[in-house]
């Protein structure tokens, strides 16, 4: 059995809502479900989750419908912000004009030697600042992403260091944070610490759907590339797991 190394730290009968940032990606699925069965789901619906998902024009914007296929599998609220397009310049992910990087020897060597320009500038601050936004709003106590130091491309924003350092931002930036009660928003992070093996692991133990889950960087008509650092990472997690991906 994989148990998630950062988990709650809450009681159940503390929790009050979560806001969770869905890709439909494996990693914010397993999230996702992770979340759900903290709060009862799907068995116990009372406490509410609300799946955060954003259009900004990404090249593998197939997620999208991966994603609102997830969210009404599980039954919850999801809203899916649309971003113009001018605010993540300089990625391969969003300008057509850069390649996605295929092929990374890097990835099996375990040494980044830079950042990818599959990174997104700024996007999980801004993700996790909505997020942050919408939870305060609602009343919710926790917000849940699916970052991971260990198995990924060496993004900055996927650090504990920077973890850390939003959850400081969120408990000295909202009311809640500084009403002196201690009940500031929680940014929980599961598979912080789990390689991609024990991510897909941790995704069969939650029953998250990943046959229904998207990867991929630069997809053909649909289909996965098999090539971007997002497809060798998920085919070297699935292998080592000993188990076939279900999206093939």
């Amino acid at each position: 059995m994989v148990s998630a190394k950062d988990s709650s730290s809450h009681s159940k009968s503390e929790k009050k809502g979560a806001v969770v940032l869905l890709s439909g990606g494996l990693d914010s699925t397993t999230c996702l479900y992770f979340a759900a069965k903290e709060f009862g789901y799907p068995k116990n619906k009372k406490l509410p989750i609300l799946a955060l998902s954003f259009d900004y024009s990404q090249k593998h914007k197939i997620e999208l419908i991966k994603s609102k296929k997830i969210a009404k599998l599980l039954g919850i609220k999801h809203v899916i912000q649309k971003l113009d397009p001018g605010f993540f310049l300089g990625s391969s992910l969003t300008e057509k004009k850069i390649k996605v990087r295929k092929n990374a020897k890097s990835l099996f060597s375990g040494i980044e030697k830079e950042i990818p320009n599959t990174y997104v500038p700024g996007r999980n601050i801004l993700f996790l600042s909505f997020a942050l936004s919408l939870a305060e709003g609602h009343g919710y106590d926790s917000i849940y992403i699916g970052v991971n130091a260990l198995d990924y491309s060496g993004y900055p924003d996927c650090r504990p260091e920077f973890i850390e350092s939003f959850q400081n931002m969120a408990n000295l930036g909202t009311k809640k944070g500084v009403s002196g009660d201690g009940d500031s928003i929680q940014i929980k992070t599961p598979l912080l610490h789990l390689n991609k093996k024990e991510i897909i692991e941790l995704g069969i133990e939650v029953d998250a759907p990943l046959h229904l889950t998207h990867s991929c960087y630069d997809p053909i008509n649909g289909k996965p590339c098999g090539k971007c650092d997002s497809c060798i990472l998920r085919a070297k997690g699935f292998l080592e797991a000993g188990i076939l991906d279900p999206t093939f």
